[in-house]
């Protein structure tokens, strides 16, 4: 299957293209099996002659092409409509009947405060002129109105708020609220890439709009990407502050699956300069080795780096609720437990040859010894609870009596 993609050098054609790559080249399977010759990639520095070849070759095309930022309003319909145009007049030319989709907006819907705006007039012209083109031709079209877009590549100071205020705060500039309270949809360009693939497949999601609402709908005229995130302004700026201050605090913010939070914070690392993308954490050194806090989270306890030199006993101690995983990831050391007021030690050799993880056991003192006269222990330690100095509920307690 070959595929056209216009406006392929644009923050979702870069994407797409990506992503397509992938799978053309076997190193995706997450999608099942999909046939990809060619990807043809369109944009304002190709030639006529490359649409028309492409046109010509093409079973499947995806028109990503716009203007969103034109020097004038006549622009917008040139750019939307006009190149929509010529796009569908050289398919024509070629008998060429293959599925194509279209990126159109949200404001193409011209309600509300969208219902005198120049670009949604355009992108509304657009999806017309492509409805038409299925009319007479018989090949399958499917419209896509996109709400607000962001994710990794998109080009901040430009038309998303998202973009620029990651870019913003990781390189530490000024940003420019004037309302926390407002609300956008926001559409993550991964669950959008998600999409395309699955119009490519014949799989795509369709709907009808009730306003500016997208309602999925079997039937619906146009076609959507079911997963958005309607966040406001103010979640947003909070979110990326608590990212900007990770390296500082160490804590991870809950980041769940499929979460807007998980994905603004991708986002916001792909806007890192490199001074950022390396940060300092604080050794704790002393004559027994080193121990280093990795990272915190909120609700997951925290992780750890514990090097112990040669012959060196660390621990002798226990906890009433917290517990731990001690997993020895390099050298040769010994874990010994005991349950407070017993007697008996349960012992665990172990190995950075054979990687285990080790519970270490509510009311039990526990311990950890290098076994080794010429080598570092290097043990990764995560505990169910961040540090608390003010509750630390750690008592000192040999482990062999």
């Amino acid at each position: 299957m070959n595929i056209l993609i216009t406006g392929a050098k644009g923050f979702v054609g870069k994407n797409l293209v990506a992503q397509l790559r992938t799978i053309a080249e076997g190193k995706n399977k997450s999608y099942g099996e999909i046939a990809i010759g060619e990807i043809f990639e369109y944009d304002i520095d190709s030639t006529l002659e490359q649409l028309d070849d492409y046109c010509r070759r093409a079973d499947f095309v995806f028109n990503l092409a716009g203007v969103n930022r034109p020097q004038n309003s006549e622009e917008f319909m040139q750019g939307n409509f006009g190149f929509a145009s010529t796009l569908l007049e050289t398919l024509k030319k070629h008998n060429n009947t293959c599925p194509v989709m279209l990126s159109s907006s949200i404001q193409a819907t011209l309600v509300g405060r969208y219902a005198d705006g120049e670009y949604g007039k355009s992108k509304k012209a657009g999806e017309e002129l492509f409805f038409d083109y299925a009319t007479e031709t018989g090949a399958k079209v499917m419209v896509y109105r996109f709400p607000n877009l962001f994710g990794k590549w998109c080009r901040p100071n430009y038309n998303s708020a998202v973009a620029t205020f990651c870019n913003n705060i990781a390189n530490d500039h000024p940003i420019m609220v004037n309302d926390r309270s407002t609300m956008l949809e926001l559409l993550y360009i991964d669950d959008l890439v998600d999409e395309m693939v699955a119009a490519l497949k014949g799989e795509e999601h369709h709907c009808e709009f009730d306003g500016i609402d997208t309602v999925l709908k079997a039937d619906g005229r146009y076609c959507a990407a079911p997963i958005t995130h309607k966040v406001t302004l103010g979640e947003i700026v909070d979110l990326l502050e608590s990212f900007r201050k990770q390296p500082e605090t160490l804590v991870v913010p809950e980041i769940p699956y499929n979460s807007f939070a998980k994905k603004l914070y991708s986002t916001y690392l792909s806007y890192l300069p490199k001074e950022k993308v390396a940060f300092p954490l604080k050794m704790n050194i002393d004559a027994r080795g080193s121990f280093t806090e990795l990272l915190r989270s909120e609700k997951c306890g925290q992780v750890s780096i514990n090097i112990s030199k040669p012959g060196i006993t660390k621990g002798e101690h226990w906890h009433n609720t917290k517990w731990e995983f001690f997993i020895v990831v390099s050298g040769h050391g010994l874990i010994q437990e005991r349950k407070i007021g017993g007697d008996e030690v349960i012992e665990f050799e172990v190995s950075g040859e054979k990687i285990e993880a080790v519970h270490m056991l509510p009311g039990y003192t526990h311990n950890i010894i290098n076994l080794s006269d010429t080598e570092d222990l290097v043990t990764v330690m995560w505990a169910n609870e961040s540090f608390d100095p003010n509750h630390p509920d750690t008592f000192f307690e040999k482990v062999v009596k």
